[in-house]
């Protein structure tokens, strides 16, 4: 009963993260369609059997699904979730037709299925914006307190109080900006400039991979210098730098995001480092509870929401067929060719599509039970 009473907050947590995210992905589909003038018959969050709905005055019915695994917005004329068109769809009526998603011009189908992913990373940017203006963004000079011994900085002949200037020609601002370079490049050489008692001195590196364990025994690949660093100061943003920064977060989240995936495909990073649902589950119960207050948890929570968000936008901009990306693939073959593809042939890439789909969540979930923390979860849940 301890631990129910102390671990509770996952579920909610995990329920507001998608509930959120997956609403701001699909009305940014809903929003540009009805710009579009396409006519919007179903907005459901979740999948399944309705817990509740409603139609408003212009014939869409919101509802909440059983399933919180995601969401959709059902066009008029198509046959199912997956935006495909219904096969009497050129059989309806003029009127119709002028309000059917597939009777659209080119250019505002593919509007409407990008709207998705976009409003995602506008979120993001939005979100963090507004972080860096109230809050301040958080950081810690890029100064080398420590040169931990046998590392790679000290085998570069780095010394303490070292100032990291750029990196491979970015100029590093930050402890942060900086770990997150080496963390994601992993044992890729890198050209440091640092400042020195006020001489600059050009120091090539190359970070050495470590295994990261966390405190859930998740273990990872990391690169890592060997530099340790104190001092933390809180930058506050106007509203130009705040959204200039807030950019710049989101492009950096999403190459590594980008990167990573090739380094899993590459061979260079595990695959086991995949998350699926049951993951998600964990890291925002996690993140519900850090913090000393209720703000602070609330402040956590919000965080990794961002750090969702523009992963969601990202993945459903992968070319698979279900996925935003793959009905982009079409359109750019629409584009090319002049007319849609076959029928029959766009059917079967999405059958092949949702098996992609399904496999890859089978594999992530299959990640997440064989990681310590669920036997964990469930031993103490059931004891």
């Amino acid at each position: 009963m301890n631990f129910i009473i102390d671990n509770w907050i996952y579920i909610p947590a995990f329920v507001v993260v998608i509930t959120v995210l997956v609403f701001v992905h699909e009305y940014g589909h809903y929003k540009i369609a009805r710009i579009c003038g396409v006519k919007v018959d179903e907005f459901s969050i979740g999948f399944g059997p309705e817990i509740f709905g409603r139609v408003d005055k212009n014939g869409c019915r919101w509802k909440v699904g059983y399933i919180p695994f995601g969401g959709y917005v059902k066009f008029h004329g198509d046959a199912g979730v997956a935006s495909n068109a219904a096969s009497d769809v050129e059989e309806i009526s003029e009127e119709e037709k002028n309000v059917s998603f597939h009777h659209k011009p080119l250019y505002q189908r593919a509007a409407v299925v990008i709207a998705g992913p976009a409003a995602n990373f506008l979120f993001a940017i939005a979100a963090l914006a507004i972080l860096f203006m109230a809050l301040g963004q958080a950081q810690t000079p890029p100064v080398a307190g420590e040169i931990v011994p046998d590392s790679a900085a000290a085998a570069a002949g780095m010394e303490p109080g070292d100032r990291v200037i750029s990196v491979d020609g970015v100029e590093i601002d930050s402890f942060e900006q900086l770990r997150r370079t080496v963390v994601i490049g992993l044992d890729e050489p890198l050209q440091m400039k640092i400042d020195r008692d006020g001489t600059i001195i050009p120091i090539p590196i190359t970070p050495k991979i470590v295994l990261q364990t966390d405190a859930d025994g998740n273990v990872q690949k990391i690169g890592q210098l060997g530099i340790k660093s104190t001092g933390r100061e809180f930058v506050r943003h106007g509203p130009i730098s705040a959204l200039v920064s807030a950019v710049d977060q989101t492009l950096f989240i999403t190459t590594a995001t980008f990167k990573g995936v090739g380094q899993m495909i590459s061979g260079t990073r595990d695959v086991a480092e995949l998350s699926g649902p049951l993951g998600i589950l964990k890291m925002s119960g996690d993140a519900a509870k850090r913090g000393e207050d209720i703000t602070d948890k609330a402040l956590s929570l919000f965080n990794f929401m961002i750090f969702v968000s523009i992963s969601l936008g990202l993945i459903n901009l992968f070319p698979i067929p279900m996925l935003d990306g793959g009905h982009l693939v079409f359109y750019i073959y629409e584009a090319i060719v002049g007319k849609p593809m076959n029928p029959k042939a766009m059917d079967y890439s999405f059958r092949i599509g949702l098996s992609l789909v399904l496999m890859l969540m089978v594999f992530a979930t299959w990640n997440d039970i064989n990681k310590p923390w669920v036997k964990d979860f469930f031993t103490g849940l059931f004891s």
